[in-house]
């Protein structure tokens, strides 16, 4: 079994989109005006308007309600990365720092109030289980 996609759901896909392709500087693929997936070449983060929940059936998904779900991206350098999306989001709620488990982690929260993690490993544990 592989996990190949997250799915968010959202009350504005353009915003949360726009927001997206920012943070990652990756492109979103659009199929739909209520469907978008950025690809990865280990993962997709799919993001779809809350339209798409009515082919699901009803309540089955709040947007902009999520306390439990970190979304990570492992990225090259994530001190860079801060300098580049600090001004994007209102939420930053931890400075790159490096952690015990030896990733250096960023993590801020996009549109939604969505946890998003950037993290580059950085001891040799770490950067030997990513290798």
């Amino acid at each position: 079994m592989n996990l190949v996609s997250l799915r968010i759901i959202t009350a504005d896909i353009k915003r949360l989109v726009q927001f997206l392709e920012k943070a990652t500087n990756l492109p979103a693929r659009w199929a739909t005006d209520d469907f978008a997936e950025i690809v990865t070449s280990s993962f997709t983060l799919a993001i779809g308007s809350t339209r798409t929940l009515s082919f699901f059936g009803e309540n089955i998904a709040q947007p902009a309600n999520n306390k439990s779900v970190i979304i990570e991206f492992r990225v090259e350098n994530v001190d860079d990365d801060y300098e580049r999306i600090k001004d994007l989001t209102r939420e930053i709620v931890q400075k790159p720092t490096t952690m015990p488990w030896g990733n250096r982690s960023l993590l801020f929260r996009d549109p939604d109030g969505n946890l998003i993690n950037f993290f580059t490993p950085v001891s040799p544990e770490a950067i030997k289980k990513f290798a």
